[in-house]
């Protein structure tokens, strides 16, 4: 067992390696697959800064999960995977671009997100600025259409790439859309918030890559897309879950500071998250009020976090979190050994594997 695991990992990491290296190469040739208008500087500067922040990071798990999907079903090579990973780590650079803006987030994989890039580039022009990023992240966007388009592949199963991409990326809007309106609620509903994850992230981040890494190498998809939702749904809501007890209690020491965010940003900026909703619902009296005051407030000082956090410990909301991420976990990986009567066993075991690596890294 230790050598396949050892194997996977040898994997994984030639995946996010080779993958790397075709990005860097597609963004090389970029500026000669469109016109761009002569003589603009600001087409030129925005590929540039999509380019940089494209490459700046990320764990590439999307790219992993639609190569190892793929041998699910097969070892050989399966054309149209490099676009297909092109066209989904696209589509995050626009989604993180647009996050970004919406959050009001000055930082992002140990950089200034796009908007903050512009509103450097241009001090006391915050409407140029913010006119520029939502351009930027629309232009990765159609980007992440286009090189579907040029898939070396027949074009039914370019069709079929396109018409999960394109699903894939209307309901990650709605899900964007819901997230907003989660932080309308006092209390949210955790179903709803499982919801908001499914649409939000857990859509795009595994269902896609998993459906187009399948359908890529020739599978039906028809009776196998209720298995392939579970799995992606209860590794999206773990993952989400664990996002949100990192940023209320702090990252492990294996999370770089590259990859972690701000400790406290969902407080700071009133995101009614797993965490903070299982706070709330752990606090009462003058406690839930000093919550409640902090919820929302961009000022809100190191020190009420501090006190935050200490009230959350001992509610007792760190460990009930932790339990609820591992649960969701570990019914992920069984979901995922469920498949061993129709896939590769060897490609099943990292699906099984794959929810509980980060649990099992959790401070």
């Amino acid at each position: 067992m230790h050598a396949n695991v050892t194997a996977a990992f040898e994997r994984v990491a030639a995946h996010r390696t080779r993958f790397d290296a075709r990005f860097e190469q597609y963004f090389d040739a970029l500026p000669g697959r469109f016109d761009v208008p002569v003589p603009s500087r600001y087409v030129p500067r925005c590929l540039e800064l999509l380019r940089e922040f494209s490459m700046r990071g990320g764990k590439r798990l999307r790219v992993v999960l639609l190569y190892e999907a793929a041998r699910l079903v097969t070892t050989d090579e399966v054309p149209g995977l490099l676009e297909a990973a092109l066209s989904i780590e696209l589509l995050q650079t626009h989604g993180l671009v647009h996050d970004d803006i919406i959050d009001d987030a000055p930082l992002r994989r140990g950089g200034p997100s796009t908007y903050y890039a512009y509103r450097r580039e241009f001090p006391g022009q915050d409407a140029t600025a913010l006119g520029l990023a939502v351009l930027a992240g629309d232009l990765a966007a159609f980007l992440s259409t286009q090189v579907l388009l040029e898939a070396p592949v027949p074009a039914e199963l370019r069709q079929a790439l396109l018409g999960i991409h394109t699903r894939t990326a209307a309901e990650t809007v709605a899900g964007q859309l819901a997230d907003l309106e989660r932080d309308s609620h006092a209390l949210p509903d955790e179903e709803f918030l499982h919801t908001v994850t499914d649409f939000k992230s857990a859509r795009y981040s595994v269902l896609a890559p998993l459906t187009m890494g399948l359908l890529a190498a020739g599978e039906d998809l028809a009776p196998h897309r209720a298995r392939l939702h579970r799995y992606a749904r209860l590794v999206g809501i773990s993952e989400q879950m664990r996002d949100d007890f990192l940023d209320l209690f702090g990252p492990s020491g294996d999370d770089t500071a590259a990859e972690a965010k701000s400790t406290g940003a969902d407080i700071r900026s009133g995101r009614r998250t797993y965490a903070v909703r299982a706070l709330l619902a752990a606090t009462t009296g003058t406690e839930a009020a000093l919550v409640e005051g902090a919820l929302g407030d961009p000022g809100c000082t190191d020190g009420v976090l501090h006190r935050i956090r200490e009230i959350a410990r001992t509610a007792g909301v760190d460990r009930g979190l932790k339990a609820e991420i591992r649960r969701h976990a570990e019914a992920a990986s069984a979901e995922a050994a469920s498949w061993e009567p129709y896939w590769r066993a060897d490609a099943v075991d990292l699906f099984r594997g794959l929810p509980m690596w980060n649990v099992d890294r959790m401070p």
